[in-house]
């Protein structure tokens, strides 16, 4: 055999041993895994269409390792006008369901609070529906950011508030401008990366961005973002990263958000 085809056979078998190596999303999720990022409420947002909905997803998802949820319906002025009120009295509903079909998670509703002009007037009137104490998930339109987004985030701190920012990997008018990111989290966001980034389900360049954002160690939690059953059949396929560390990390982190379980 010639050297040439030596090395060549030998290059095959490495990307092959890679690429098999690589394992498939659900088997990254730990059997305690508590998710802050999801659409599981019916009927109010473009998540969960209905309760039969909502208990499949919960149900596959907690067949994964999902233990615990903290579900994040859109609120996004003029299209998914989602109150307070709207959201608990939901959330009520939801639980109600799922008692009668004997899951008892726990399970509680938070939001997903576009920024902009609407949501700042919340943040001044009410309390905000927070992922745990103070920690609120935001996110911006994947058109643009708003013109006044450093002042949003400044004014969401200066009242209480920690700003959670969802999918930073998705709003590709960042990827061409990497030091945007470093100058959100100079500005005090955490940052949720969508965990379906990581097999590519958005897309290669948002998986390389992700990749580039683990890497750099800017992830602070992890989210499903779960809205319906495609989301779902993703988590069966195979990580595209090439270091896991980072994501299993980012994972771990989670664990923050943990809800005390009441003992029945």
């Amino acid at each position: 055999m010639h050297l040439l085809d030596l090395i060549q056979i030998t290059y095959l078998y490495g990307m092959f041993t890679l690429f098999k190596s690589k394992p498939i999303l659900k088997d990254l999720i730990p059997s305690n895994h508590v998710d802050i990022h999801s659409h599981l409420l019916p009927g109010i947002d473009d998540g969960a269409k209905s309760f039969d909905d909502s208990l499949k997803l919960v149900k596959t998802l907690h067949g994964f390792g999902f233990s615990q949820f903290i579900t994040t319906p859109h609120v996004m002025q003029h299209v998914w006008n989602n109150s307070t009120e709207q959201i608990k009295e939901k959330e009520t509903a939801t639980l109600l369901e799922l008692d009668k079909n004997d899951i008892r998670l726990p399970f509680r509703a938070a939001a997903e609070y576009m920024l902009d002009d609407h949501f700042m007037q919340l943040v001044q009137s009410e309390k905000l529906l927070t992922l745990k104490k103070n920690h609120v998930l935001v996110e911006m339109s994947y058109i643009n950011a708003p013109i006044q987004l450093y002042a949003f985030l400044f004014d969401l701190q200066v009242a209480g508030y920690i700003p959670v920012l969802a999918h930073p990997e998705r709003y590709l008018f960042y990827h061409s401008h990497l030091d945007e990111y470093l100058k959100l989290k100079k500005a005090g966001c955490l940052f949720q990366l969508n965990l379906l980034s990581a097999v590519g389900y958005y897309g290669d360049g948002i998986a390389k961005i992700a990749e580039k954002l683990l890497q750099k160690g800017m992830y602070d939690f992890v989210g499903s973002d779960v809205h319906h059953s495609n989301h779902i059949a993703a988590f069966d396929q195979k990580i595209r990263l090439k270091d896991l560390l980072p994501l299993k990390e980012a994972i771990a982190n989670n664990q923050f958000f943990r809800m005390e379980e009441q003992l029945p």
